[in-house]
């Protein structure tokens, strides 16, 4: 018998919460179950199996990023705003390392245009119409922002940066600047 209590909405958050507390990776049904000591078949009748979980969870940390970001970024413009975005990915990872990661998981193309990957993507490209790119030079500078913003994230929560100085903060500042200074002189093709 399924426990009181026990909803889909409310096993999605406890295994996200899981996740930052020890890794996406290992976040499965059956790790659930026992965090609410029940059997885990009583937890089929809310997820299907555990990638139906990590996909409930991934579009969750998509969702937590989106709210944060559409919050962070209003009223602001240029460098304002891709500083803004870029603290908002940053400062998720640190406080939710293993939602952070789950956010990166791959999902099927009609899950992903119900998700809000798709905010992700038109809040990057609002920041760029400043930059006055146009296609398929705003498409580039997506790419590019996701792959520095996600690369220097993984780098630093993996330990990557912490055998030497300067201070990550140090880099981060300026790893924006030179993106900054990137996108108003974008290379004609």
């Amino acid at each position: 018998m399924v426990r009181v209590g026990l909803t889909t909405e409310r096993l999605v958050r406890a295994g996200a919460e899981l996740a930052d507390e020890v890794g996406f990776d290992e976040v499965t049904v059956s790790a659930l179950a026992r965090r609410f000591d029940v059997k885990v078949a009583s937890l089929y009748s809310h997820v299907k199996n555990s990638q139906d979980l990590r996909t409930r969870i991934a579009l969750l940390a998509l969702e937590e990023l989106a709210d944060r970001a559409s919050e962070a970024l209003a009223g602001r413009a240029g460098k304002d705003a891709l500083t803004a975005l870029a603290n908002v990915y940053r400062d998720y990872a640190h406080e939710h390392p293993g939602r952070y990661a789950a956010a990166q998981l791959r999902l099927d193309p009609e899950t992903a245009a119900a998700g809000a990957g798709v905010r992700h993507a038109q809040m990057t490209r609002a920041i760029l119409r400043g930059y006055d790119l146009t296609e398929p030079d705003r498409t580039h500078a997506v790419r590019l922002l996701g792959s520095v913003f996600h690369g220097y994230v993984s780098l630093e929560l993996g330990g990557g940066f912490s055998h030497s100085a300067p201070d990550t903060d140090e880099t981060w500042t300026r790893v924006l600047d030179a993106l900054d200074a990137l996108l108003r002189t974008w290379p004609a093709a």
